[in-house]
């Protein structure tokens, strides 16, 4: 059983002590509240679908004075998240449930994640039968999309690019719109792309013999994504832009656009190159 009504009686029991073994989500609500009547059906499906990751704890603020009162309840519904004793974060109104997930994955590990984990250490180990097992796990929980991120990945590593693509643009919207998905497929993209490039000792004398064959550049901003040098990728891609903005339709601003999302769009490295790209545009 994954949710349970909350009374000031049995409320130290069954959300305290237990959010010691797991978090448990209470969510505030009235009868009479018709916001709270839409989601916490949506609540209680979630719980089911996390398998005891969490557990959800209801309480009716109509009977439960108390206990609204001592957690300072101004409004409801009103969802506040308990782990180890303590209020970890929280939520009012009935947001939707892509966003619930979202604010359940900060704190909750579902029984899919440690499956996929024990699985991934598997395959890093060199067992092959790992891949079979993560399939298994990715395809179980089809809502944790952090488990599919993983598949995604080992799918890459083993050059399954196909694959991947289609898991990757199978995500709801909402999900590929973000940045590390955008990451990802530029990944993806410059690793499909590889497989048909010429080596990069060939592309470093073509671009020495020629500092304006920009296709060779961008061969070699693609070779030193794959190796994570993502300094000397875009160098190669800044000067592509100064030397030639209209060279493949902006060809190097949108390569750099790709390496920025591929790196999360932030961070010290990506703010210097912002810069960069910056003033060669204005």
């Amino acid at each position: 059983m994954h949710s349970i009504d909350v009374t000031a009686q049995n409320f130290t029991t069954e959300v305290v002590a237990a959010s010691r073994n797991a978090p448990v989500l209470v969510d505030f609500w009235a009868p009479w509240c018709g916001p709270c009547r839409s989601l916490m059906p949506v609540l209680t499906k979630l719980a089911e679908s996390y398998q005891g990751a969490f557990r959800l704890a209801k309480v009716n603020i109509d009977e439960q004075q108390a206990l609204a009162t001592q957690f300072g309840v101004r409004s409801v519904p009103s969802v506040k998240l308990v782990k180890n004793g303590q209020i970890v974060d929280e939520f009012t109104g009935a947001i939707p449930e892509t966003q619930i997930r979202a604010f359940l994955d900060k704190h909750v590990q579902r029984a899919s994640d440690q499956r996929m984990q024990q699985a991934h250490a598997r395959y890093l180990q060199g067992d092959a039968s790992a891949l079979t097992d993560m399939i298994e796990i990715a395809n179980s929980d089809p809502a944790n999309h952090t488990i599919r991120l993983q598949w995604v990945d080992v799918l890459m590593n083993e050059k399954r690019f196909t694959d991947a693509k289609a898991i990757l643009e199978a995500l709801p919207e909402e999900v590929r719109s973000k940045a590390e998905i955008s990451g990802l497929l530029t990944r993806l993209h410059a690793m499909e792309t590889a497989r048909d490039l010429p080596d990069m000792p060939s592309l470093l004398q073509r671009v020495q013999a020629d500092p304006g064959d920009f296709l060779a550049r961008e061969q070699l901003s693609t070779h030193y994504i794959l190796q994570a040098n993502y300094t000397a990728a875009m160098d190669q891609l800044l000067e592509i832009m100064r030397r030639d903005r209209n060279y493949g339709e902006d060809a190097g601003r949108k390569g750099l656009l790709k390496v920025f999302a591929m790196l999360g769009g932030n961070g010290e490295l990506v703010t210097r190159y912002r810069q960069k790209m910056a003033s060669l545009m204005y």
